[in-house]
């Protein structure tokens, strides 16, 4: 998966610097920034389900053509 990876390098990278850019500390950043990407991923993926079964869980209204039904007269 080379976008996850370029996207966790890059989120490291953001980190790194956004802590004044310390040395010696490439794994640590590697791993955070793996850590927020992933859940953030899982994040995404259990809202978009819940609002899946939040539309699947809705009943389906069907239009009535009245055909089919007779009136007692």
């Amino acid at each position: 998966m080379p976008d996850l990876e370029e996207a966790i390098r890059e989120h490291a990278y953001y980190l790194w610097l956004a802590d004044g850019q310390p040395e010696g500390k490439a794994d640590s950043y590697w791993l955070n920034a793996q850590h927020e990407i992933l859940m953030t991923s899982v994040e995404s993926a259990t809202n978009t389900v819940a609002r899946f079964d939040k539309v699947a869980a809705k009943p389906v209204r069907r239009a009535r053509s009245g055909k089919g039904r007779t009136r007692a007269g």
